[in-house]
C-alpha cells in the first residue's frame, strides 16, 4: 500500500506546478553537445555492466555440482 505522505504529494504536485511561472528558470539553457554525449556514453556503459553482471550471477547459479553425478534411492530423475 501506498503511504499517506506519498498521496498528499501526488496531490500538491499540480498544485506547486501551477505556482510556477513561465520562464522563471534562470541560468537554464540547452547542454552542450560534448556533456550530452558524455551522459549518454556512461549511461550505455553502466547499463552494459549492469547486464555482465546479471549474467555472471545467472551462469553461477546454473552451473552443476560435483554430486551432480551421484543416483539416490529417493529422488527421481537422478539416474
Amino acid at each position: 500500500m501506498i503511504p499517506p505522505g506519498n498521496i498528499l504529494l501526488l496531490l500538491l504536485l499540480p498544485v506547486a506546478t501551477t505556482q510556477i511561472t513561465p520562464g522563471s528558470c534562470s541560468g537554464c539553457g540547452p547542454f552542450p553537445l560534448p556533456l550530452l554525449t558524455g551522459l549518454i556514453a556512461a549511461d550505455a556503459v553502466v547499463s552494459l555492466l549492469i547486464v555482465v553482471v546479471v549474467l555472471m550471477c545467472v551462469s553461477q547459479r546454473n552451473r552443476p555440482t560435483q554430486e551432480d553425478g551421484k543416483v539416490y534411492i529417493n529422488m527421481p530423475g537422478r539416474g
